[in-house]
């Protein structure tokens, strides 16, 4: 499959299930190449900002402000980023009850860096941006020279989301926050490591994996809200080096379809990795 071709396929996915817009980006660490659809696109990130996230949990676990195993007491009261007003994390509105049942109890860094990913728990997130804080989140991202990333507010932030403070991603920057992590350099090998290994056991399957053959390998972290779908991550086949893969999309809330869509624009990106047909 050419470049061309890909991008006439994406596009015609896009098409076919009524999505408003879509961005895909992608690097080949075979190859050492890119192939991308509207990279720069910004998006509602969802809860692909958990990986910018946990990358500024690890930079701080690098300067040693806690460690992975440091416990923190889990509560459910937050501060607005816009005008300080206290919120909190609806349980009906979170994906993971497990961090919800530990209110008033000690989880680790570690084990909240986990719950934040591999279930997608916003709780776990804010607990997590309240530990790191949210000027020196985006200080870590800045370190390492993401751009791409606007990491703004917690989850569920109400008053900042109704002043227009929005955690926002493009696909180019998703793209390389993955890269950093494979190739080692997102704040330290041993970081680097300790969070693929977070990434490697995400449960939502029905993106990205799901448009590839049963044996692949992917670690990556899923979003979803009512006018958006995402998924980012990177993919492991066998013998061959691996690839990055972020695949945005938006969506009139109504509209259905949209894990199915990001399935199929994963499979075209795989059969364009590969070499297949078209």
């Amino acid at each position: 499959m050419s470049e061309a071709t890909l991008r006439d396929t994406v596009l015609k996915i896009g098409e076919e299930a009524n999505a408003t817009a879509i961005a895909v980006s992608a690097y080949d660490f075979e190859h050492h190449t890119t192939w991308s659809l509207h990279p720069h696109r910004w998006f509602h990130a969802a809860s692909t900002i958990k990986v910018p996230v946990l990358l500024s949990v690890y930079a701080a676990i690098e300067q040693h402000r806690f460690e992975p195993y440091s416990r923190v007491h889990v509560r459910n009261r937050f501060l607005s980023a816009f005008d300080g007003r206290a919120f909190r994390v609806p349980t009906e509105r979170d994906a993971n009850a497990h961090v919800h049942d530990a209110i008033g109890r000690m989880l680790t860094v570690r084990e909240l860096a986990e719950h934040m990913i591999v279930t997608s728990s916003n709780l776990a997130t804010n607990l997590l941006l309240d530990l790191v804080g949210i000027e020196q989140a985006r200080a870590a991202l800045a370190d390492l020279h993401l751009g791409g990333i606007d990491l703004r507010r917690g989850v569920e932030d109400e008053a900042a989301w109704e002043a227009g403070m929005n955690n926002r991603v493009t696909a180019a920057g998703l793209c390389d926050a993955f890269r950093l992590i494979e190739e080692g350099k997102a704040i330290s090998p041993g970081a680097s490591k300790d969070m693929l290994d977070i990434l490697h056991a995400q449960r939502f399957r029905s993106g990205i994996p799901a448009g590839l053959p049963e044996d692949a390998r992917v670690a990556h972290k899923t979003g979803e809200i009512s006018t958006v779908a995402h998924d980012a991550g990177i993919v492991y086949l066998g013998e061959r080096d691996a690839y990055v893969v972020v695949i945005l999309t938006e969506w009139a809330p109504e509209v259905n379809g949209r894990q199915d869509t990001i399935a199929r624009i994963s499979r075209a990106v795989y059969d364009y990795m590969t070499g297949q047909q078209a």
